[in-house]
């Protein structure tokens, strides 16, 4: 069991940007770290995900005026989220993925732990 805090998220208007921060409770080195989010009448979906290695994916939607990162050494992940839109509107959570981890199931939100989200809200 792995506690993930999740901050940063707000209320902002249409091209801001914010920088959303999870902190999990031990070291995770070997996990993939993903962001999803859950807009309003839609089901979760994938945002971002980092591997151990440092590689980064992202949805075709956020590429571009998203960055995923990582810093280990404080068992942190975040994101950097630029140029926001109202379509961008959503709870954000950050989970961790262990195993062996694919090109197709780092995109799936069957991740291990599970923060407890932040909201973002952008107003037009």
């Amino acid at each position: 069991q792995v506690e993930l805090v999740v901050s940063g998220g707000g209320l902002v208007q249409a091209g801001a940007s914010l920088n959303l921060s999870c902190i999990y409770g031990r070291a995770l080195g070997n996990y993939a770290m993903g962001w999803f989010r859950l807009a309003p009448g839609k089901e979760r979906g994938f945002v971002a995900a980092i591997r151990w290695a440092g590689t980064t994916i992202y949805a075709d939607s956020v590429k571009g005026r998203f960055t995923i990162s990582r810093d280990s050494a404080k068992n942190s992940v975040y994101l950097q989220m630029n140029t926001l839109k109202p379509e961008d509107t959503a709870v954000y959570y950050c989970a961790a993925r262990g195993g062996l981890i694919t090109v197709a199931n780092i995109r799936d939100p069957s991740y291990h732990y599970w923060g407890q989200g932040t909201e973002v809200t952008v107003s037009s």
